[in-house]
C-alpha cells in the first residue's frame, strides 16, 4: 500500500496541510513545515514515503527543475549587466573564498584532493531555493540585503555550469566506463573520453540558446495564436522538461538545464505568461522539494556517525557564515544587512544533490563519503529556518533595521511602477507619452501578432491575460502604483478591477471606458478615475470648429474645462438611474439643460467681452509691434 503513488501524494499532501498549518500558527517560516512534514513521513521516521531516500531525490530534483526555469526567467541580460559589479565581485568573492577554506578544511580531514575539491564546489553553493522563499515572503526584494543575496545567488547558479562541465575531468577514465560505475542512468556522453564530454556540455548550453531564439519563442508564438490557454499550459511544461530531458540524456543536470532555458526566454515577450503559467507548479513543487529535502535526512546515517557529522556540519555553516560576513563588510554592508546575508546563505544548497551526485556516477566519490555529504546538505538547509528566525527575533532588533535600496530617478522609472494593460491606438499614445516623461510600464497584451510587431519597435511589452491574477502577480501588481487599463474590452476592466479592489486596494486604478454606458456599470463599481475615449476628442474638435467660428482660444478651452467639470458631475448622478426608461430620458434631458444653462451662465459672466488672452487683438498687435 505504502508503494502506491497515490497514497505517496496522499502523504505529501496531508503532511504539507497539517505541517504547515502548524508553522504558521506558531509565526514560523512555511519552510519549517514543509521540512518538519518531509522527516515525518519519510523513511526515516514514520516510513510513509520513501525506500531509503532514492524517491525522495527524485522529487528533490523534480521540484529545483522547476524553481530554476523560473528563477532563469527573472534574469534578463540586461539587468544582468547592471548588476555585474554586484553579481562577480559579491559572488565572486563568496564562491572562491568558501571553496579555498573548504578544499583545505577536507584535505585536513584526510580526504583525497579530488574528492576535497569536489566537496568544496558544492559546499561553496547556497539554497536558492530556501533563500529566495524566505526573501519574498518576508517582502525583503527591495533591501540592500535582498539585493545582495539574490546577486550571490545567481551567481552561484551560473558558476555551476562550469564547476559541472570541470567535474568530469577530475574523473578516471576507465573506472568511469567500467560495469562498476555508480550510475545506472543512460549518458549520452557516457562512454566519450573526458575531455569530449567537456565540450559536449559546453556545446549543449550553446544548443539551449540557439533553439531559444529560434525555436521554441516562434513555436509560443503559433501556440498563443490558438487562443486556448490549455496548449499555452502544455507548451510550457513541455519546455521545460524537454529541455531538462536533453541536458539530462547527454549527462548534464536537468536543473540546469531548466535554468539555461529560462535564462534564454528571459527577454522574450512571453516571460510573464511563462511566469504566471507556472507560478502554481512552482509552489506546489517547492513544497514538495522541502519535503523532500526533510525525508532525504538518513537517520542510520547520523547514528552510526554522530560527532563527525555534526561537527562537520557546524564547521561548514561557520566557514559560510564568516566568508559571507567578509563579503558583506567588503562591500560595505550595514550591520544588520551583513547578519541577514550571513544567516541566509550559511547553508548549503541543493546544487549540492547535483554535484554530488554527478561526481558520485563518475566514481569520485565513494558510498560512505556520498550518504554523509548528502546528510549534511539536507541537515544545513534543514536548520536554515530557524538560524534566519533566532536572528530576526533575538539579533536584528538589537542591530538595526532594514536600509530600502536608494535609486536615482532613471532607475525608479525602470523599475515599473505602473502596469498598463493594452497596447492598442489608445494604450500606445498613454505608453508613448509616459516614456517620453521618462517613466516606463510594464506593457500587457493578449494580441501575439501586436505584440510581436510592438517588440520589434523597441516597446517591452508581454503577452499575456491580464484577467488572470497570477499574470498580474508576476508583472509587479504587488509593488505597483497603478495599473492603467487601456483595453477596449469592459469585461477584461472590470475582471481585473474586481482583482484590485480585493487584493491590492493600495493600486490606483485608472480605466478607459468606450461609452457612458460601460462608464456607469464601472461608476456603480465605486471607481472614480474613468476616461471616456471619445469624449476629449470631441471636445477639441468642437472647440476648433468654434475658433474657426470666432471664438476666443482662451475662452474656449475655459469652457472646454467647465464643460467636462459639469458633465462628469452628471454622469456620476445619471449612473445610478435605471437605464433606458421613462424616468432615466426624463433625468437625461434635465441634465443636459442644466448643463447648456451652466455653460451659457459661464459665457455671459463677461469672459468674452473683458478676454485678454491669448489670441486677443491686444496681444495680436504687441505681436506685431515686436516684429
Amino acid at each position: 500500500m505504502t508503494g502506491s503513488i497515490l497514497f505517496q501524494a496522499i502523504m505529501f499532501l496531508a503532511g504539507a496541510i497539517l505541517c504547515v498549518s502548524i508553522a504558521k500558527r506558531f509565526g514560523l517560516s512555511s519552510v519549517i513545515g514543509y521540512l518538519l512534514a518531509g522527516v515525518l513521513i519519510g523513511p526515516y521516521v514514520l516510513g510513509f514515503i520513501g525506500n531509503e531516500g532514492d524517491d525522495i531525490l527524485h522529487f528533490a530534483e523534480f521540484g529545483v527543475v522547476m524553481m530554476l526555469f523560473l528563477i532563469g526567467l527573472e534574469i534578463e541580460p540586461k539587468n544582468f549587466w547592471k548588476m555585474r559589479k554586484t553579481i562577480l565581485g559579491m559572488g565572486g568573492l563568496q564562491v572562491g573564498a568558501t571553496m579555498l577554506l573548504a578544499y583545505l578544511l577536507f584535505i585536513a580531514l584526510g580526504f583525497d584532493a579530488k574528492v576535497a575539491l569536489v566537496v568544496s564546489m558544492a559546499v561553496a553553493l547556497s539554497s536558492t531555493a530556501i533563500a529566495m522563499q524566505t526573501i519574498k515572503e518576508k517582502g525583503l526584494m527591495d533591501t540592500t540585503f535582498g539585493n545582495s543575496a539574490f546577486s550571490i545567488l545567481l551567481f552561484q547558479d551560473i558558476i555551476v555550469i562550469f564547476m559541472l562541465g570541470f567535474i568530469p575531468l577530475l574523473a578516471n577514465s576507465e573506472q568511469t566506463s567500467s560495469e562498476n560505475s555508480h550510475s545506472e542512468s543512460f549518458s549520452l556522453i557516457q562512454d566519450l573520453p573526458v575531455a569530449y564530454q567537456t565540450i559536449a556540455i559546453i556545446l549543449s548550453v550553446v544548443l539551449i540558446v540557439v533553439a531559444g531564439n529560434y525555436l521554441i519563442v516562434p513555436m509560443l508564438r503559433k501556440v498563443s495564436k490558438t487562443g486556448v490557454r490549455e496548449l499555452l499550459i502544455a507548451a510550457a511544461l513541455l519546455i521545460v522538461f524537454g529541455i531538462s530531458f536533453l541536458m539530462e540524456f547527454v549527462g548534464i543536470s536537468p536543473a540546469l538545464g531548466a535554468f539555461l532555458g529560462g535564462v534564454v526566454l528571459s527577454n522574450s515577450e512571453f516571460k510573464h505568461e511563462l511566469e504566471s503559467t507556472l507560478e502554481p507548479f512552482k509552489n506546489l513543487l517547492l513544497g514538495l522539494f522541502f519535503m523532500a529535502v526533510g525525508a532525504s535526512i538518513n537517520f542510520i546515517v547520523i547514528a552510526n556517525n554522530p560527532l563527525t557529522i555534526i561537527g562537520t556540519l557546524f564547521v561548514i555553516i561557520l566557514l559560510k557564515a564568516l566568508i559571507l560576513f567578509i563579503t558583506g563588510s567588503v562591500f560595505k554592508l550595514k550591520l544588520d544587512q551583513k547578519l541577514m546575508l550571513t544567516f541566509s546563505l550559511a547553508q548549503v544548497g541543493e546544487f549540492a544533490f547535483v554535484l554530488l551526485s554527478f561526481a558520485f556516477g563518475l566514481n569520485i566519490l565513494g558510498q560512505d563519503q556520498m550518504d554523509m555529504l548528502l546528510v549534511i546538505t539536507a541537515l544545513s538547509m534543514s536548520l536554515t529556518p530557524i538560524i534566519t528566525m533566532i536572528n530576526e527575533r533575538l539579533i536584528l532588533p538589537k542591530t538595526g533595521t532594514k536600509e530600502s535600496i536608494k535609486r536615482p530617478m532613471d532607475h525608479i522609472a525602470k523599475s515599473q511602477k505602473i502596469i498598463l494593460v493594452g497596447f492598442g491606438h489608445f494604450g500606445s499614445t498613454v505608453g508613448r507619452f509616459l516614456r517620453s516623461h521618462g517613466v516606463e510600464a510594464t506593457i500587457l497584451d493578449q494580441d501575439s501578432n501586436r505584440v510581436d510587431f510592438l517588440r520589434k519597435m523597441g516597446f517591452e511589452v508581454y503577452y499575456g491575460d491580464a484577467t488572470r491574477i497570477d499574470l498580474l502577480e508576476s508583472a509587479g501588481i504587488a509593488e505597483a502604483k497603478i495599473i492603467i487599463c487601456a483595453t477596449n474590452k469592459l469585461s477584461v476592466s472590470k475582471a481585473i478591477s474586481k482583482i484590485v479592489k480585493e487584493k491590492y486596494p493600495h493600486v490606483d486604478l485608472m480605466i478607459r471606458t468606450k461609452n457612458r454606458y460601460d462608464a456607469y456599470e464601472l461608476l456603480n463599481m465605486g471607481h472614480e478615475k474613468v476616461y471616456r475615449e471619445s469624449l476629449d476628442t470631441s471636445l477639441l474638435l468642437a472647440r476648433d470648429v468654434l475658433s474657426k467660428m470666432g471664438y476666443r482660444k482662451y475662452t474656449l478651452n475655459t469652457q472646454l474645462q467647465n464643460f467636462r467639470k459639469y458633465d462628469e458631475e452628471s454622469l456620476k448622478r445619471l449612473a445610478q438611474e435605471p437605464k433606458r426608461d421613462e424616468k432615466y430620458i426624463f433625468k437625461v434631458k434635465e441634465e443636459l439643460k442644466q448643463q447648456e444653462k451652466f455653460l451659457n451662465d459661464d459665457l455671459k459672466r463677461g469672459v468674452v467681452d473683458f478676454d485678454n488672452h491669448w489670441d486677443s487683438e491686444s496681444m495680436k498687435e504687441a505681436l506685431k509691434d515686436k516684429k
